[in-house]
């Protein structure tokens, strides 16, 4: 029972650093993580989409946790026409912060490029409720959405026919 007050001092003490120290602040991300989504956002400016794509999983094993590198990871994948992959970057970016606009605007423009217009209305819905009707990433999305999904052009190999052979 002696021993009682000092080892619950001791316990709190300890349980207070832990939780100070796990804490880490949202808005501070590693350096070489910061400086591997630069560089995969210039190369997938450029139209790199692969090299992009290993800069932004890089980051990723560097930070798992940061939204950001999810979203990058969603473009990169809408760039190289993976929506169903870009849809699953936007959701894990939304279960992290839910009320990220750039995550919400990109899940809606993905809808639209899969031609699920009707769930993108509902994402244009939820940003008008967030920021607006005039914030960017409202006005993006009403854009993509108003254009409509791309119609899917097959080329003319894709549609060639064998030549049958029949016998006489």
């Amino acid at each position: 029972m002696r021993y009682y007050p000092a080892a619950l001092a001791l316990s709190l003490l300890a349980g207070v650093t832990a939780s100070v120290g796990s804490a880490k602040s949202a808005d501070s991300l590693d350096p070489r993580a910061e400086i591997l989504l630069t560089v995969g956002r210039q190369y997938l400016a450029q139209g790199w989409v692969g090299e992009a794509t290993d800069q932004f999983e890089a980051a990723l094993a560097i930070a798992p946790g940061y939204v950001g590198t999810y979203i990058a990871l969603a473009e990169a994948a809408r760039k190289d026409g993976l929506q169903g992959k870009a849809l699953h970057y936007y959701r894990v970016a939304l279960n992290r912060d839910p009320n990220n606009l750039l995550a919400i605007a990109g899940e809606g423009a993905a809808l639209v490029e899969k031609g699920a217009v009707e769930k993108a209305r509902r994402n244009l819905t939820r940003l008008e409720g967030l920021c607006g009707s005039r914030c960017s990433e409202t006005q993006s999305l009403a854009t993509v959405i108003a254009r409509g999904p791309e119609p899917k052009v097959m080329s003319a190999e894709a549609t060639r026919s064998e030549p049958a052979v029949e016998a006489n």
